[in-house]
């Protein structure tokens, strides 16, 4: 079936978007300008604080909700069910882990590459696979066991690439390293969002704009008020400021003040996680949840290929291999493998029945998976 016009808009929309999100994170980082109090240049790394702007952006999304519903109820529109009564409280233990693994993902991409930080994010599938099955009671069909043992071996060849790739004086070996195991261990909390989502949430039919601002909004004023007591709690090695604390959010304005373009980079952060979650959400309704799970990794490539042109981080053929080998785990754990074969063996085209109503046991992802 031929899409529309408006299909290939949102589907580019999410591509351009995601790929945005990502890339302007790591662009921020790549600045260099001096702080407060005649500091000496130092690099913007503060984590938390593009944190908390992420988090904004997913706030905004109640914006884009409100906004719909004024229409529909201009024009009479049930069918959107845009007023479900829910209760926001239950938006705050995901929204909490979301927060937790949001920071420690930006933590970890300042100490590797954008491209291993986007394909890490894969191991996403192996913790959820798990959990799903060890606390909601799912089975998992042999695609997707599958689909996790290759998940790991593509972790293990990408590991291994930044292991061989050579290393420049802003990212040591050990930092690569520890920014690796960071991505992976934040994906354990992504995991654990997506099971609390599944079993608390999803349950409640709330529309999507609306869970993401909720979560947006709980995120930002939380960890808004958590950049206080960060500013004082040491950090050592972790830190990326002068006074070697966990964040230093004077330091970050005072550095955004002295180099304008590091407010762009996190302008284009602050966007582009609104439109990517609105076009994301929209394409799992006006397409599918499959196609969106095949332009999210379409994002790896455009983020490869845009810091490999920009000199962010030297080529290694074992990427190929590893990024090869994660698309192949995705696509036997959400099922993108069945149409081929069906196809193939009968002849006709699949039936994409229950498409948009699996989560944990098929490509149905995180309510505002983004960064």
């Amino acid at each position: 079936m031929a899409w529309t016009k408006y299909q290939l808009f949102l589907a580019g929309l999410m591509l351009v978007t995601g790929s945005i999100n990502t890339l302007s994170a790591k662009w921020a980082d790549n600045f260099v300008a001096p702080g407060c109090g005649g500091s000496q240049e130092h690099s913007f790394q503060h984590p938390f604080l593009q944190a908390v702007g992420m988090f904004l952006g997913e706030f905004s999304c109640l914006a884009a909700f409100y906004l719909l519903r004024c229409r529909a109820a201009r024009h009479s529109d049930t069918s959107a069910d845009l007023q479900q009564p829910f209760n926001p409280l239950l938006f705050l233990p995901p929204a909490l882990c979301d927060m937790t693994g949001t920071s420690i993902m930006y933590v970890a991409l300042n100490m590797t590459s954008a491209s291993s930080f986007q394909m890490l994010r894969g191991a996403v599938i192996i913790f959820t696979g798990l959990f799903s099955v060890a606390f909601l009671g799912r089975r998992l069909a042999l695609s997707q066991w599958l689909g996790i043992l290759a998940t790991i071996a593509g972790l293990v060849v990408v590991g291994l690439a930044d292991l061989l790739s050579k290393h420049d004086s802003q990212h040591k070996l050990s930092e690569v390293i520890t920014g690796d195991l960071l991505i992976i261990m934040a994906q354990i909390i992504v995991s654990i969002q997506m099971v609390l989502e599944e079993k608390f949430v999803y349950k409640h039919n709330v529309h999507p704009l609306r869970a993401v601002g909720t979560e947006g909004l709980f995120g930002f004023v939380i960890l808004s008020l958590l950049l206080v007591p960060m500013y004082y709690i040491p950090a050592g090695s972790f830190s990326g400021n002068p006074r070697g604390t966990l964040e230093d959010a004077l330091d970050a304005f005072c550095q955004v003040g002295r180099q304008p373009l590091i407010a762009l980079a996190l302008l284009g952060n602050i966007s582009s996680i609104a439109f990517f979650n609105f076009a994301g959400i929209s394409v799992t309704k006006e397409l599918s949840a499959t196609t969106r799970m095949v332009l999210d990794s379409l994002r790896t490539v455009v983020i490869w290929a845009l810091s490999l042109a920009l000199g962010w981080e030297a080529f290694h053929p074992l990427q190929i291999l590893g990024f090869l080998i994660l698309l192949a785990g995705t696509a036997l754990y959400n099922g993108l493998h069945r149409p081929l074969l069906a196809r193939l063996s009968r002849g006709r085209a699949p039936a994409e029945e229950g498409e948009h109503e699996r989560l944990l046991g098929g490509s149905r992802t995180a309510i505002n998976n983004a960064s």
